[in-house]
């Protein structure tokens, strides 16, 4: 079975597990790891994702891939992650899922914006961008990069 048609079958399998837990697949990735392979599966939800879910739905991945032969008969290591911040932001979904965040964007015409996300909804993004809200169609926006900030000035302000 090729790279894309394992991809496919894997999605195909785990998206039903992924929907009925209420979590978005993010990613499929099988890499080799010495006499094994490691599948990594990303998954998401507007909840985030924390722990409990984690090892919940690893095993709950784990049966239904047990349950088919999409792995092949050689062993692999199982792998469940939520994605990290170096995501790009490509689907009105992550932009949601960034709310608050600040986030870089290449513009269609080549420029760059940079803001915090305000709002996100079906065909857009509000950015605040020099204390003024605008709003990008997903059309105008490359992918996004959510920023990493240390100490935001919200955290000052409720220093003092």
């Amino acid at each position: 079975m090729g790279a894309q048609a394992r991809h496919d079958r894997l999605a195909e399998i785990l998206g039903p597990v992924l929907a009925e837990a209420g979590l978005d697949l993010e990613g499929i990735e099988v890499t080799p790891a010495g006499r094994r392979r490691l599948l990594r599966v990303v998954v998401d939800s507007d909840s985030g994702v924390d722990l409990d879910t984690v090892g919940t739905i690893s095993q709950e991945i784990s049966a239904a891939l047990d349950s088919t032969d999409a792995m092949g008969k050689a062993p692999y290591v199982l792998e469940v992650t939520s994605p990290g911040v170096d995501r790009p932001l490509t689907l009105p979904r992550h932009w949601r899922r960034s709310r608050g965040r600040l986030v870089q964007a290449r513009l269609a015409g080549g420029d760059e914006v940079e803001g915090r996300v305000k709002d996100a909804g079906e065909s857009g993004v509000t950015l605040e961008v020099d204390g003024q809200d605008r709003v990008y169609e997903y059309s105008d926006l490359g992918r996004g990069k959510v920023q990493v900030e240390f100490r935001r000035d919200a955290d000052v302000d409720a220093a003092d």
